[in-house]
This record gives C-alpha cells, sequence and structure tokens, in this order.
C-alpha cells in the first residue's frame, strides 16, 4: 500500500477547534480508519504562532482564524480555506475586580483580545463602535494569547483590566474559577458568526485531494457529533485540551448554546463581510483579496457540509 499523505494540522486548545480533537480521538481509538491520510495535530499557544509555522511549513494545515489566513493568503503564502471549524463560540468576559456593569464602564481599562487580526477585533470594535466608543482610545487593547488570559485577571489585583474577548473554554474558566463575569456571547454581537477556518497548503488541495476529502469528511462527521453528543463531546474535549471537564461541559452542554459545530460550509458572504469591516471600517486588513480564489470548498460540498 501506498504511504498516507501526512496532514499536519496546527491548533489552539480552543473549543473553536474541538472537531479536530473529535476525529484524532476516533483514530487514536479505533472509531475510524483512513486510508489515505494520516492526520498529526500540532497544540500551539498562540495565533502568531500558528500563522508562522504555516507561512514557514512546519504545518501544511491549520485551524485558524479567518482574517489571518485572508491576510497570510495576500501576502504569498499558497494556501486554500476549505471549511469553516465552527459557528460562534466566543464571550466577552469580565474582571470582577473592575467593576463593570455597562460597557462604558470599560472606559480607561485594558481590554484584552487574542490577536489583531481575528474576528474578535472586529466583533469588540462593532459593539463598542454602536456605543460610540472607540477601541484603541477609549479602551486599551493587548494582544495575548487565549489561554494565558484567564490568569491575566486572576493577578490583577488592581482591576486595571476590564476583561478579555476570547474563545471558550477560556471564558468559561475564569467564571467558574472566579475571577471573571460573562459580559456578552459573540453571537449576540454577530449572529451565527464563522471565525476560525481550516486552511491547507495548496499542494495538499491539489496533490492529494483523496487525502484532503477523508479528512474533511471525519471532521464533518465530528462536528455532527458535538452538536448531537454534547456530553460526550465535552470529555473528548477535555481530554484533547487538557482541560477540565466540567469547564467544558459548561460551554458544551450547557442550556445555552454556545458554539455551532454542524454548519461548516465556507461561505464567501461571509468572509466578505469580515473582508469589508476589518479593511474599511477598522484599516486593519490593508487590502482585499479575491475570495473566490482563496476558497476551494469542493470538499465541503462533497461530503455535504451544511
Amino acid at each position: 500500500m501506498a504511504d498516507k499523505t501526512v496532514i499536519r494540522v496546527g491548533h489552539l486548545p480552543i473549543t473553536d477547534h474541538l472537531i479536530l480533537g473529535l476525529t484524532k480521538y476516533k483514530l487514536e481509538k479505533g472509531g475510524e480508519t483512513f486510508n489515505n491520510a494520516s492526520l498529526e495535530t500540532v497544540s500551539i499557544g498562540g495565533w502568531n504562532q500558528v500563522a508562522d509555522a504555516l507561512a514557514a511549513g512546519e504545518i501544511n494545515a491549520a485551524f485558524i482564524l479567518a482574517p489571518t489566513a485572508m491576510d497570510l493568503f495576500k501576502s504569498g503564502v499558497k494556501i486554500k480555506l476549505v471549511m469553516f471549524t465552527h459557528r460562534t463560540g466566543s464571550v466577552l468576559i469580565t474582571n470582577k475586580r473592575a467593576n463593570i456593569q455597562t460597557l462604558e464602564d470599560f472606559a480607561g481599562k485594558v481590554i484584552i483580545i487574542p490577536y489583531q487580526l481575528s474576528v474578535h477585533h472586529m466583533l469588540l470594535h462593532k459593539l463598542m463602535s454602536e456605543k460610540g466608543m472607540i477601541p484603541g482610545k477609549d479602551v486599551m487593547l493587548e494582544v495575548m494569547a487565549p489561554g494565558q488570559m484567564p490568569m491575566a485577571i486572576q493577578y490583577d489585583e488592581e482591576g486595571e483590566v476590564g476583561g478579555f474577548i476570547v474563545a471558550e473554554p477560556f471564558g468559561s474558566q475564569a467564571i467558574l474559577e472566579g475571577y471573571g463575569e460573562e459580559f456578552a456571547l459573540s453571537k449576540d454581537i454577530w449572529p451565527n458568526h464563522p471565525c476560525c477556518v481550516l486552511v491547507m497548503n495548496e499542494e495538499l488541495t491539489e496533490g492529494h485531494p483523496d487525502a484532503v476529502l477523508e479528512l474533511i469528511k471525519s471532521l464533518e462527521l465530528s462536528g455532527r457529533y458535538a452538536a448531537q453528543k454534547p456530553q460526550g463531546a465535552a470529555a473528548v474535549g477535555a481530554w484533547f485540551f487538557n482541560q477540565k471537564k466540567e469547564i467544558m461541559e459548561r460551554v458544551l452542554a450547557g442550556e445555552i448554546q454556545r458554539i455551532k459545530t454542524d454548519e461548516l460550509m465556507p461561505v464567501i458572504d461571509d468572509l466578505a463581510v469580515i473582508q469589508e469591516y476589518m479593511s474599511g471600517q477598522m484599516g486593519v486588513l490593508s487590502d482585499k483579496i479575491d475570495l473566490e480564489k482563496f476558497v476551494d470548498a469542493r470538499f465541503a460540498q462533497e461530503v455535504g457540509c451544511k
């Protein structure tokens, strides 16, 4: 039998990347077998490192922020967006010591974001702009890796940090550890918004389509499983992310639906909203890209992504 195609996927330990963990679990426990692909997952702490690893060829695929992926494509990195990895799933958390009751109370405080080229940055900008506030002026923005954010408010005794906007489970972690409170869900700022996407090196999508299709089929099934069996998905998420099970259960199996994992078709119109807003109102995306050339939806279409 011919050697399998290695797909080395970079990701963060966030619920937005849960479907990757579910697929890895199935493969390791014998619940699923790949004939064409060999999956390797690489857990990375921050978004800058993911972008650098992808650009350097240290990984040939990544679960990555959509605006960051657009910027890499614009800079000449040969990647294609092949599917969304989730919808919604982030939260704006306040620091209990900062005494935040209204959006205006953030004035003069620091708000932590995971990356400049993130949907989180866009959502925060949208939320504050609607109240006449300017992020970077009325509030100070600081970039930090998601996993470090709960600790940032834990040790902020003066309440200088107003809060942070981040992918779960780090919002729920801060709440359950007693340092943070939930201010807004990302889905309440932009309903059903996309955020992270799966991108792959063109050498994979063009040279090894059978391996790519095999992985995407598995990821799509993992997304459906997470939506239908949240308790089971929470247990696997705790294993994959090295996270407490009760934190994952709050994210996935609580009364509020915090993340959607069963609508993974890449929608160009949604990406266009991100591109227009972040290049126009925010000015952080300098040049627009041709989204039709960036997105390769044929695999998601073939496996029946919604």
